[in-house]
């Protein structure tokens, strides 16, 4: 295997793209010129990209593809590394759902509604960042020690596969689109 054809290479990619919309979110959160004044449709947009792309189609390829190859090779689901994988892809999923039951009341001036948007943005933000790094650093360093070339071609093409989908709709490359959209409108993110 070379360094570009790894278990984990796609996934690392991806995870680049789920940190830029979390510098997103935290720029948008944090910018209010005036109380209770948020970019809504930028939340909304990064709240569509963290449930289609980070959790259907990422996290989809990693609960569905990676960890049951990981099982096969000797790796606990219920303990270690893919345990606390799992159990944090859930509380992502948590914070994706309170922000999405608060966007509305927000948008309509809810004060509390906009308390628990801002609270649940910012707490997936430092989930996900603190997710992406030990996944980096411990299970994907795991990940590509352990799994063999030949698993390794297959799990690449059923990822391609994955890709090839639409997320409620969305292509991959329309849900890229969202986050380009995203980052032009907030740069320093």
């Amino acid at each position: 295997m070379s360094g570009n054809d790894t278990p984990t290479r796609i996934l690392r990619d991806q995870h680049r793209n789920i940190l830029k919309i979390a510098d997103v979110l935290e720029d948008v959160l944090g910018r209010e010129p005036e109380p209770g004044a948020f970019d809504y449709d930028a939340i909304a947009d990064c709240v569509s990209f963290i449930r289609l792309y980070a959790d259907a189609l990422h996290h989809g390829k990693e609960e569905g593809l990676l960890f049951p190859e990981l099982e096969a090779v000797g790796m606990s689901r219920g303990g270690g590394p893919l345990a606390v994988m799992l159990h944090e892809h859930q509380e992502g999923r948590v914070f994706a759902r309170a922000m999405a039951d608060a966007l509305g009341p927000a948008r309509q001036g809810d004060a509390q509604a906009q308390r628990r948007l801002v609270n649940a943005g910012l707490g997936y933000a430092s989930l996900i960042r603190g997710h992406i790094l030990k996944e980096d650093n411990i299970l994907f360093n795991m990940a590509d020690q352990m799994i063999g070339a030949s698993a390794c071609r297959s799990l690449c093409a059923a990822y391609d596969g994955v890709c090839r989908r639409r997320f409620d709709g969305c292509t991959v490359a329309e849900l890229e689109a969202i986050l380009a959209r995203l980052l032009e409108r907030y740069p320093q993110a």
